[in-house]
This record gives C-alpha cells, structure tokens and sequence, in this order.
C-alpha cells in the first residue's frame, strides 16, 4: 500500500519487541531499541542481549537505531577525565549499534535552562561549550562515519530551539544530525517560556533526523501516547511535512503496551500511519 503520510516507528526494549513484532514487520516500520542505556548492561553480557533482539528482528528492514547512553553525563563536561569517560560510553554505544545494524543512535543535547540565562552573560562561553562538546565527540564522531550511524542529538531542557542545530553543525560531520523529542519541547514551552514544539521542527530544517514522540501536560516529561497530553499535533506534522530529511518517527512512551494507540491516535487525525 502506498501513502504519502509518513509511517510511524517505536522505542521498544528486548521486553516489548516481542508484542509489537507484527506491526512493525507490516510496514516496515523504524525502530530505536532502548536497552543499552544503562552502565549494568553497556559493562555486562550486552552481545548476549543484542544477539537475542536480533532473532526477534528476524525479517525485519525497517530503519534501526539505539538510545545511547546518558545516565550520569553530559556531553560537555568541564573535566578532561569526565569527558575521556563519556567518549568510553559513547563509544561503546556505537559498538553495540554496529553489531545490531543501527544506524542512528541518540545522545542527549549539553545546554539548560540556566544555560539559556547565563551562556551570553561570559565572553566565548557558547564557543568554549562547543570545543567542550567537540573534544568529547571527536572520536566518536569518527568512528559513527566509519560504520555509517547518524548521531542525533536530542533536546533536554533546551530553551532556544536553535541551540543544537548550531552545535551540531559545529562539529561539521554530516553524519552529527538533529533529534526532536516533542514532549521535551513542550515541557520548556509550557514551563520555561520556550516556544511551541512545531517551532523545534522550523529551527531543525533538514538537520532533523530523528523524533520522539511523546504527549505531555507541559509540566512533566509524561511519555504519555499521543492524544493524551496538550501538544498540537497537527501543527507539529505540518512542520515536519515541509522537510525532504525524512526523519525517523519513534513513538517513545513510558508504558509500551501504549504504542499502539497513540499510533491510531495520529492515524485518525490523518497526520500518519
């Protein structure tokens, strides 16, 4: 069957791939596998648990990626012992995206709240924050062009949409891209004054590879399915309709037996499938 709508993709773990193996095998559908975040499993067995979600994948074509690693750091740290660290974890990260055949894997975006307050008040403090950035990833911006994964770089507490766009066109690899999580944007939105979520997708361009979505209140990052939260969905797809980068579209919730009907949420409101 042929569309022009956009087809629907999910966040799943070794857990909840099992349950949702048909519909993504339907479409074809891209998947970010969320297991390989955690230090326990990045130090442990981790091959064993790849080469179990791999059987599950049997058939599978769709696009694939990870989350990477983000438990306890941020990719700017002001130590060089702290940054060698996280090159480590992120390093690992594009170990295990190699052996599963990802080609996306997400990291999570340096700049705050008080970031957005501050970074201005300090001469050279934006670009000092970017070589901070650059030293951390210059290895493993290296290594993601060698095995052809994207790193995408997604929103936290980003106030200024056009922060990490900046940052990633910085470090001048075009395989560093931009992620979008929309229950992020609309967190800041609603509780820092940043601006709405369809204003993240204008800011990304085609730098915008990569979308979790999630609903919100505007006050928690919920992960609720789509429908139940306060986001404008059809503003944020018309957004995304007007770019030719054909970002992944991951439905990334907190309960996972959930996917299904936020996906139908989206699909009746005739934004995708």
């Amino acid at each position: 069957m042929s569309t022009t709508l956009p087809i629907l993709g999910a966040a799943l773990t070794i857990n909840s791939i099992p349950a949702h193996r048909e519909w993504l095998l339907e479409r074809q559908r891209d998947l970010e596998i969320q297991d390989f975040v955690y230090p326990e499993m990045l130090d442990g067995d981790w091959r064993a648990t790849a080469d179990r979600i791999k059987a599950m994948l049997d058939g599978h074509t769709g696009r694939r990626g990870i989350h990477g690693p983000f438990w306890g750091f941020k990719i700017d740290s002001q130590d060089p012992m702290i940054r060698g660290m996280v090159t480590k974890r992120l390093l690992q990260g594009l170990e295990i995206a190699e052996h599963l055949g990802a080609t996306h894997m997400v990291i999570h975006s340096p700049y705050t709240t008080w970031d957005h307050n501050n970074l201005d008040m300090v001469a050279d403090a934006r670009g000092n924050m970017i070589e901070r950035v650059r030293a951390t990833l210059r290895e493993v911006i290296v290594r993601a062009e060698n095995i052809g994964c994207d790193v995408v770089i997604e929103n936290i507490e980003d106030k200024d949409p056009h922060d990490r766009v900046e940052l990633a066109q910085a470090l001048g690899s075009t395989n560093v891209r931009v992620s979008l999580d929309t229950g992020h944007a609309n967190y800041a939105n609603h509780s820092t004054g940043a601006p709405p979520v369809d204003f993240y997708v204008e800011a990304a361009g085609n730098m915008l590879a990569h979308v979790h979505l999630q609903d919100t209140d505007g006050y928690a990052d919920r992960h609720w399915a789509p429908g139940e939260g306060n986001i404008r969905w059809a503003a944020v797809f018309r957004a995304l309709a007007r770019l030719t980068s054909r970002p992944r579209l991951i439905l990334e919730l907190r309960d996972h037996a959930c996917v299904r009907a936020g996906a139908a949420h989206l699909t009746s409101l005739d934004l995708a499938e």
